[in-house]
């Protein structure tokens, strides 16, 4: 975890603090913790990651996040040969500074004393000889409820790591999760009834994307980064080993013995069942075999994704059930497979539920395909002219009527450093060496998805026993008791308190990028001149004045209607001048010359724009971007060419946030 203690630290003064430095000066590997920098070095390299890399760490001056902090920076020095760059303070006695090793403290600033315990931390980082720095977070909407405290926590936590990361061109961000961390989150999980890709925990590796795209000074493209777990084989006691071997102070939170949150409900529990560690033991080994499930479950995925999904440039996927042969695939294969086409077409990253995963396999199961499914953002139906053999997959309308201003954005042109090519070498190598040894006779939960049929066939297995079994279930029972009451609590808090905002609507200027839907980049290039006889272009305000832009200069950003190709084949089918002009909206004080010609390149780019409409799938229409003025006048529907008028340069491209499948992720 990265929440600070509620605690309040006293401020530490000059001697504390030169204290401090002088007790956390240590070598690279102290005879204490040897057998721990060998594990972790073992685990960096089998991720693919090596010392030369820029690092980050998460810290929250807690015994985990420390002994990351001791183990990272031995592992770095320990290569490097050497004590590392000199800071500024070298000369006054201060330890110099590990390169490429930069720790990050989060103040949630939820409470008063939060500033002065980052601080404190900070200080003890440095005294460490790790570069450190501090991110404050700002809630505008006011402090998160108790119900979603600790999950909005969590995302803004994330959200500052990456950013720090991408500005400072960080590739690599380490998290101080262990043993006891998958423990926990194991019960949690099955008591929210869990399947068992989900009681697989935490990924040891996974790849975590930028909210927005970002401008690397040339394009807008993805940012990311991997977020690496290497302790995940050692226990809660193995953190307080290393920090005590080397030396090293550490902050005890006292939340978590606050019985409010279900994890430390958990945590304690668990304690009492393995004063021995015997059924701790056991349940590591069951996870660890929920892992394996995963990983042959991704590997199956991955393959049928690259043998049968086609994604067109207009956004949506085209399943080719000839060679996906879903009643050939098992269902947890299926049902992951569900999960990476459902949330690529949405780009709306939340889980797909059983319920989802199932409509999902049905449909696709019921061949020749017939009829069509709404489920999970998106919408199923019968690719045309394919006999049902194929399934088309979109947005669906509720998405777009829904969510289309929520997941759209204006990008910011702030030059960024360009992204860490890294990343791409460490998922490239990766791909290129899968677990492909993993087979399905030796996967133990291969073809059972819900959590008692996992508990009941890991009792047959003899990898738990039944004093375990027993102990779980009856965790999970009491565990989902209580979740299902507070949820409804804070279902109806949240129902009262919510006030829904006035719909918005996305605009956009000369010279701007928006994404829209998190799907498609759109640009206006502000034009400053347009040599071509057709427009009466202004120069200052950079719009020709046939087009019918708002007063502002601005044009609107909206999902497409069913309306709009009836509209672009009308304008078409028009064979005067008035008439075009009637439809188009444009308004002149004389018929000339010029607005004759501006009304022929409307008619010519209507008539380019429909050809390649009816190459698009009428449902798939619906997500592209159409620009219109304050009238609802269409502009521009830039994905398929059309525009009113050529001083309107605007181009869209399907650039999505997060790519198909997600990103890497390793469990092994």
């Amino acid at each position: 975890m990265l929440l600070l203690s509620s605690r309040p630290f006293p401020s530490p003064c000059r001697p504390l603090r030169r204290l401090l430095r002088c007790c956390c000066t240590y070598s690279p590997a102290p005879p204490s913790i040897a057998p721990y920098h060998q594990s972790f070095s073992r685990r960096m390299a089998l991720a693919g990651i090596h010392p030369h890399h820029r690092i980050a760490v998460g810290v929250s001056g807690g015994p985990d996040s420390m002994a990351l902090c001791v183990l990272a920076a031995a592992w770095k020095k320990a290569v490097e040969g050497g004590p590392g760059r000199k800071s500024e303070e070298a000369e006054s006695g201060a330890p110099a500074f590990v390169d490429g090793l930069l720790g990050i403290v989060i103040d949630h600033g939820l409470r008063l004393e939060s500033a002065q315990e980052a601080q404190l931390v900070c200080d003890r980082v440095h005294g460490m000889g790790v570069m450190c720095e501090i991110a404050t977070c700002e809630w505008p909407n006011g402090r998160p409820n108790l119900g979603h405290l600790q999950e909005a926590a969590r995302e803004m936590r994330y959200q500052k790591l990456l950013d720090i990361c991408i500005k400072q061109q960080i590739g690599v961000l380490l998290i101080a999760h262990h043993s006891d961390d998958q423990a926990e989150l194991f019960v949690l999980r099955l008591s929210r009834n869990s399947g068992v890709l989900g009681l697989a925990g935490t990924a040891f590796v996974s790849q975590l994307f930028a909210p927005n795209l970002k401008y690397d000074g040339h394009i807008f493209c993805r940012y990311g980064i991997l977020l690496v777990r290497p302790m995940l084989e050692f226990s809660k006691n193995d953190m307080y080993k290393i920090c005590q071997g080397s030396n090293h102070l550490w902050v005890e939170d006292p939340t978590n013995n606050s019985m409010q949150y279900a994890r430390n409900r958990i945590r304690a529990s668990l304690r009492c069942l393995s004063p021995d560690g015997a059924f701790q033991s056991e349940l590591q080994k069951l996870i660890y075999a929920c892992r394996l499930t995963r990983v042959y479950v991704g590997n199956a995925c991955n393959t049928a994704i690259k043998q049968s999904v086609t994604i067109a440039e207009y956004g949506y996927a085209v399943i080719d059930l000839e060679k996906l042969d879903p009643q050939n695939v098992d269902d947890l294969c299926l049902s992951q497979y569900s999960a990476c086409v459902l949330q690529f077409v949405s780009q709306r990253h939340r889980p797909i539920r059983g319920r989802a995963a199932r409509l999902f396999m049905d449909y696709i199961r019921n061949t020749p395909c017939k009829g069509a499914l709404s489920v999970a953002g998106c919408y199923l139906c019968a690719f045309p002219r394919s006999k049902g053999t194929k399934v088309l997959v979109c947005c669906s309308a509720d998405l777009m009527e829904s969510f289309s201003i929520e997941m759209s954005y204006k990008c910011s042109y702030e030059e960024q450093p360009p992204p860490v090519p890294e990343i791409d070498h460490v998922v490239l190598e990766a791909h290129l060496h899968p677990n492909q040894f993993l087979q399905c006779s030796s996967i133990p939960f291969a073809s059972y998805k819900s959590s008692t049929d996992v508990l009941n066939r890991a009792n047959d297995l003899n990898i738990i026993g039944d004093f375990s079994l027993e102990k779980l279930l009856s965790l999970q029972t009491e565990e989902n008791q209580k979740f299902t009451t507070t949820k409804h609590k804070h279902e109806e808090q949240y129902l009262e308190k919510t006030s829904f905002p006035d719909v918005k609507v996305l605009c956009l200027w000369p010279g701007e990028t928006c994404h829209f839907m998190s799907r498609f980049l759109i640009t206006w290039n502000a034009l400053e001149a347009v040599p071509n006889g057709i427009c009466s272009y202004d120069s200052k305000k950079r719009i020709c004045q046939h087009c019918a832009v708002n007063q502002d200069g601005s044009i609107a950003v909206r999902h497409m209607f069913d309306t709009d190709w009836l509209f672009l084949a009308e304008i078409s089918r028009v064979h005067s001048v008035e008439e075009n002009q009637n439809v188009s909206k444009v308004s002149s004080k004389k018929l000339d010359d010029e607005l004759l010609e501006h009304s022929r390149y409307l008619q010519l780019s209507a008539t380019k724009a429909l050809d390649v409409l009816r190459s698009i799938p009428a449902s798939a229409r619906r997500a592209l971007p159409v620009l219109t003025n304050s009238q609802g006048d269409i502009l521009s529907i830039p994905s398929i060419g059309f525009q009113c008028c050529p001083s309107l340069s605007i181009k869209a491209v399907f650039h999505p946030r997060v790519p198909l499948g997600g990103g890497y992720t390793s469990y092994l």
